[in-house]
């Protein structure tokens, strides 16, 4: 635990947040395995007063947002890892431990449903995150990999083919892309990860 152990309720971040941050979320099951799925965190503005939070989104009945729902929390993580961002992304993977062994840093929350609106004929429910556990596992020294980040990109894009509101066409030259980066500036890791999306997504024509 970084920054000594603070009080139950009183733990910060153990990263920077801004925008919209890509996480590891993992939750617990109804068959007490830990559900991992991707998470973007919407940082806390502190323009809007008392108001501010730091918020998530679930899209439609997932299960993240059933355990979110039922369980009130889980494991919020931070990795550098390609591969287990498409695994949590756009495969159904359970594991024995809330904590993968990529994850940089962690925190455990307790969540709080704020609000639901509709996208089309989609739930989306906004939820308030608030750390309560936090832990840095390994400290790095940041680098910018085009491929990585295309990897990240190329999931965004793969999760809304079936998505009416969104073009299919319009989609799969975003993907046909990022392939292209993935496979001009990637490094193994990068190229494995899509690999893996391809193995999960049918998007070429």
């Amino acid at each position: 635990m970084t920054g000594g152990d603070p009080p139950e309720g009183e733990a910060d971040w153990p990263v920077g947040l801004r925008g919209v941050t890509e996480s590891v979320v993992t939750t617990l099951g109804p068959n007490d395995r830990w559900n991992v799925a991707a998470l973007g965190i919407h940082a806390s503005d502190s323009s809007v007063g008392d108001d501010a939070a730091t918020t998530a989104r679930t899209y439609g009945r997932t299960r993240t947002f059933r355990n979110f729902s039922e369980r009130g929390g889980g494991y919020v993580q931070f990795t550098r890892d390609p591969v287990d961002f498409v695994e949590a992304a756009l495969a159904v993977r359970e594991v024995d431990d809330p904590v993968l062994p990529s994850a940089d840093a962690w925190a455990r929350v307790t969540v709080e449903r704020r609000e639901a609106t509709t996208e089309g004929d989609t739930q989306v429910v906004t939820w308030t995150l608030a750390p309560v556990e936090r832990s840095v596992e390994h400290e790095t020294v940041p680098t910018t990999n085009r491929g990585y980040y295309a990897v990240v990109e190329a999931t965004v894009a793969a999760s809304r083919l079936d998505v009416a509101s969104y073009d299919t066409a319009t989609l799969r030259e975003r993907l046909a892309y990022f392939e292209s980066v993935v496979e001009t500036c990637g490094g193994e890791r990068e190229q494995r990860a899509f690999d893996r999306l391809d193995d999960l997504v049918d998007w070429r024509d």
